[in-house]
């Protein structure tokens, strides 16, 4: 038999069961070993608490060596003078520059090309200009292809969603500033004489990281220095939801991401 008491306390109320077949002795070591138990399971989870905390504290200071490790990265990498254009290494090793806009379009063609360089452009008017820097070597057929395709695709027709561009190249002497009678040639713009060499081309950028920073081009080109890559295609996502993906996916600066990115929205697929 057992008897229930009430014991109220300000508030809080306890409910005692005391059982009448055991002494008084009996039932308050019962209650005491129900607290002994209790107190056992504080104890524990106390401890749980305090090892997971520990835990916590170290994957955060092990969070923050690694962010001030790549900051420290960042701050201290010393950029290449091509870094502030469009540009890539070809699948043979040659350095292709491009411009982001007028202006850079003007100092590319003005200050970098060479004589033996090859200067890509396409009949779309506000194009960029793209040049493979030589160094008084002949680049074959797929430095040639890889320099045509990331000018059509870093250019207007990326955004406007053209499936392809007509695209050519020509020699630096074919290049001038100098305008056809009565006309005028705005900023980033040339007159091209001569014949024209033109190569089909192919809509799609590859993106990944070699060698601690963020690199992007036509496939083949990017194929040829890492093996850990993404494609971009035309698409319907917003170009700053794309970096973050991309960000993300290679751990990577989102600014140096959106710096590599071609034009408008895209659409992001795993690697061939």
């Amino acid at each position: 038999m057992y008897c229930p008491c009430f014991c109220t306390e300000t508030a809080k109320t306890m409910r005692l069961t005391l059982f009448y077949d055991q002494t008084a002795e009996q039932n308050a070591s019962a209650y005491f070993e129900k607290a002994k138990k209790m107190k056992k399971k504080v104890k524990g989870a106390e401890e749980a608490i305090l090892k997971l905390q520990k835990r916590l504290a170290e994957k955060e200071a092990r969070f923050r060596s690694v962010l001030a490790e790549k900051q420290e990265v960042k701050k201290t990498r010393k950029k290449e003078w091509y870094e502030k254009y469009r540009w890539f290494f070809t699948s043979e090793g040659f350095l292709v520059i491009g411009g982001r806009d007028a202006t850079s379009n003007d100092i590319i063609v003005k200050k970098h090309v060479e004589k033996d360089d090859l200067v890509f452009h396409t009949d779309m008017a506000g194009s960029p200009f793209f040049v493979i820097k030589t160094g008084g070597k002949q680049p074959k057929e797929p430095s040639i292809r890889e320099a045509a395709d990331a000018t059509a695709s870093f250019s207007r027709g990326w955004t406007k969603g053209l499936t392809t561009l007509a695209t050519f190249w020509v020699k630096p002497e074919q290049v001038s500033k100098t305008p056809n009678p009565g006309e005028f040639l705005p900023r980033g713009a040339f007159m091209i004489r001569g014949k024209t060499n033109y190569v089909d081309v192919k809509m799609e950028i590859a993106i990944g990281v070699a060698d601690g920073r963020v690199v992007s081009g036509p496939l083949s080109a990017v194929k040829a220095q890492t093996e850990d890559y993404l494609l971009l295609h035309q698409g319907e996502m917003k170009k700053s939801d794309a970096a973050k993906q991309v960000a993300r996916r290679f751990k990577a600066d989102l600014d140096e991401v959106m710096h590599m990115m071609p034009p408008g929205n895209c659409s992001i697929s795993p690697r061939d």
